[in-house]
């Protein structure tokens, strides 16, 4: 295995956002037509927050109840906010760190994504699942 394999090898350039004035619902919508778990929160180009399917899933307790879910989920989603539900305080690496570190980052946090920032600009992000295909490649 390649120990200082840079993370920009292995992370998603191509992001799906959210920006910080986007609602819940439209993180729904990205999340499911994306078939993704996490997104970034930027406001311009700057990261603010992360927010994961699971952290929406918590508000949205409601989901798939009953017939009623939708109109009792839409009323869930504008009680709150995008801010009020994503991750704050983000741990962050630069382009630079190595695969290895960011491993032993995501093994020792509470999170599964990355944001990857450089000049305090978000470039992109790196994910258990994308750590998971890496080390599946090198076998």
């Amino acid at each position: 295995m390649k120990l200082r394999t840079p993370v920009t090898t292995i992370m998603t350039y191509n992001l799906v956002k959210l920006n910080l004035t986007d609602d819940l619902t439209k993180a729904e919508s990205l999340f499911k037509k994306n078939k993704i778990r996490h997104i970034p929160v930027v406001n311009g180009d700057e990261i603010v927050g992360m927010l994961s399917y699971t952290d929406l899933l918590k508000v949205s307790f409601v989901d798939g109840v009953d017939d009623d879910a939708e109109s009792v989920e839409a009323m869930v989603y504008n009680t709150f906010k995008l801010e009020q539900v994503m991750t704050k305080n983000l741990v962050t690496v630069a382009p630079s760190a190595s695969v290895k570190r960011v491993a032993q980052i995501l093994s020792e946090g509470d999170f599964h994504a990355l944001p990857i920032v450089e000049d305090n600009k978000l470039i992109g992000i790196v994910t258990t699942t994308d750590l998971l295909k890496f080390l599946i490649d090198q076998y």
